[in-house]
């Protein structure tokens, strides 16, 4: 269970990132108050799951999601470059939290 609740907590970090964007620097309220919702949320999912796993796993595969996820969000949604290079990025990534998720009992 503690799994399935840190990979909603990544989710909802691409979440809050995306809406975080869309507040233009906390300037319009309703995407600067979904930030924090989401924000909210993820973070309590992330606790929760802490409370099972290492931290340093739980860290790590979360901020992972997050990264990757805003990446994907950015490119698909916000038009951003997917370069080469940044997709190697991403890919190392992945690599990580494969592996971290590999290693962690």
């Amino acid at each position: 269970m503690a799994w399935i609740a840190l990979f909603f907590a990544g989710l909802l970090e691409v979440v809050w990132a995306y809406f975080m964007k869309l507040s233009d620097g906390f300037t319009r309220p309703g995407p600067a108050i979904a930030t924090f919702v989401f924000m909210f949320l993820s973070f309590g999912l992330l606790a929760w799951a802490m409370r099972q796993l290492p931290l340093g796993t739980s860290y790590m595969i979360w901020t992972g999601i997050g990264a990757v996820g805003a990446f994907i969000v950015g490119v698909v949604l916000l038009g951003e470059s997917a370069s080469p290079m940044r997709l190697a990025a991403a890919a190392l990534i992945v690599a990580g939290i494969s592996l971290m998720k590999l290693a962690t009992p």
